[in-house]
């Protein structure tokens, strides 16, 4: 009996002991968590606080110039590269005090001016130029919006950042992002809320949120983002500027860092950030150098074909009106509308596919999104997307993950038949937006990304007083989808097949053009 007690005893003392270990090394987790936090927000704030004590310039007419514009008097040597970034960083700090959009200055851009003189012969001398926190820059944390990855920071450059400077530009902040990335809003707990540019009330967006936010409030003429499932997308949408998805494996991916690395099916991008699109083709060009090409030999070396980016031979256009995931707003359908018939008044040839039924989505955002009548590729392609979202992460085998892997390619062959056998060049179809409250957490469009193609944004109008009326006389939207404001940016997507990435440019060239012409 006394046997059982003490035994019965000593167990009770061994569980007790267990929980208090249990718990103490969660006390201790949480505060080296919060800690991990605190210096990371110090890093920033000072670093902001640092970058307030530049000398001050007359910065309006540098913050007026765009980006053609402002190389062009750099190389003159009208403007010298420090008047441009000391403009930058001023009006940088501005932005960010409105919208938190930045996770850390980056000082050394100041020595950089040093030497810069160096690259005067690279197409962006001067160039100030944010970069996404995921983004390797040396001696800067890429938490990707986690705090277990504080506390890491890169032991060098990226492969992107180090053809930026080689070029002459000179990366001077990183940008907020959503946790783990893979969110339309763009909030983390490390360095908080980003809010959008033209509207507080609204997010970004994400993941390249933080460059959205930026880039719109003009705190950045040009950024590199990355998109994984719009990421690049929609905070261009949302924040009223360009921004251009590559075919995947045209840029380095070298120091570009992600949560699901491993993952292949679903293939990420770099890629540029900015106000017009002559900016985006001047990124590209300056990226696809022999310079990257000799770093990552893992890229194909094919220079930016600036024939085909200015070429003016009339476009074959393939259009939707909407997107497959959700109906569009009026406004958003109403610039696809608009843009088809400025298209068709320079010359190009505008046809819309021939539709099906379509066929019920998940149930779980059935209240969000809508019955469609689309292309029988494209239905196919979006019912094997909704598979995807559930079973990618459970392959019960290797075999099954062969499968999905097939599933896959097969999708991609039977898109590009489809869309040859329509002979189209390029695609133009809606893009998620105007911005959402923050609060909402959409389907993420990986459809282009899936199948790896080329895709960029281009802001064509802004949501009107009409757009929001008939938005309202829309019963089968939820709350979520109603909340827009009149005066936030409306965005069309530009689509080409794989590889032909400066033909999407010119694309989306021609269309920002077209705009610019209604409105004189």
């Amino acid at each position: 009996m006394t046997y059982n007690v003490t035994v019965a005893l000593l167990t009770g003392v061994g569980c007790c002991i267990g929980a208090l270990v249990v718990l103490v090394k969660k006390i201790n987790s949480h505060r080296e968590m919060k800690e991990k936090i605190e210096r990371a927000r110090n890093r920033r704030d000072e670093s902001l606080q640092q970058a307030e004590e530049h000398p001050t310039t007359d910065a309006a007419f540098i913050m007026s110039l765009s980006l053609s514009e402002l190389t062009k008097q750099l190389k003159e040597g009208s403007l010298s590269p420090e008047d441009v970034l000391y403009s930058y960083i001023e009006k940088t700090l501005a932005v960010n005090k409105k919208l938190n959009c930045c996770t850390e200055i980056l000082l050394e851009s100041l020595d950089q001016l040093k030497t810069v003189g160096s690259n005067k012969e690279g197409l962006l001398y001067g160039v100030p130029v944010s970069i996404k926190e995921n983004v390797a820059v040396k001696n800067h944390d890429c938490s990707c919006g986690v705090v277990i990855n504080l506390d890491q920071p890169a032991e060098k450059d990226s492969v992107l950042v180090q053809v930026l400077k080689k070029q002459g530009a000179i990366p001077f902040v990183k940008t907020n992002l959503p946790q783990a990335l893979w969110s339309f809003a763009c909030s983390n707990p490390i360095y908080g809320k980003t809010v959008n540019p033209h509207n507080p009330q609204k997010t970004s967006g994400g993941s390249s949120g933080g460059e959205g936010a930026l880039i719109g409030g003009g705190g950045s003429l040009l950024g590199i983002g990355s998109d994984l499932g719009g990421s690049i997308r929609i905070p261009a949408s949302f924040c009223g500027i360009c921004g251009f998805k590559p075919t995947s494996g045209r840029l380095s991916l070298q120091g570009l860092h992600s949560i699901s690395r491993g993952q292949n099916l679903v293939l990420s991008s770099p890629g540029p950030m900015a106000r017009d699109v002559d900016s985006l083709a001047l990124c590209m060009q300056a990226l696809l150098c022999d310079h990257m090409f000799s770093l990552d030999p893992t890229v194909p070396p094919l220079p930016f074909n600036m024939e085909i980016y200015r070429s003016a031979k009339p476009l074959r256009i393939g259009y939707l009106e909407n997107n497959g995931y959700m109906q569009p707003f009026p406004s958003m359908a109403r610039g696809i509308r608009e843009i088809k018939a400025l298209l068709e008044q320079a010359g190009h040839t505008v046809r819309l596919h021939h539709t099906q039924k379509g066929e019920p989505l998940d149930p779980i955002i059935k209240e969000q999104f809508f019955i469609y009548f689309l292309p029988k590729w494209l239905k196919k392609i979006l019912s094997f997307l909704n598979n995807f979202k559930t079973h990618y992460f459970v392959f019960r085998s290797v075999l099954d993950l062969w499968k999905h892997h097939a599933a896959v390619e097969d999708y991609i062959h039977e898109t590009i038949a489809h869309w040859r056998s329509y002979n189209i060049d390029v695609l133009l179809c809606p893009v998620p937006g105007p911005a959402y409250n923050a609060s909402y957490c959409g389907r993420i469009p990986i459809l282009y990304n899936l199948l790896n193609f080329p895709v960029g944004v281009v802001p064509v109008s802004t949501v009107t007083a009409e757009d929001e009326e008939e938005l309202n006389h829309q019963q089968m939207l939820s709350k979520p989808f109603k909340a827009v404001s009149e005066g936030l940016p409306v965005a069309v997507q530009c689509v080409a097949l794989p590889w032909q990435d400066e033909l999407c440019l010119r694309f989306m060239k021609e269309l920002e053009q077209l705009v610019k012409q209604k409105k004189k």
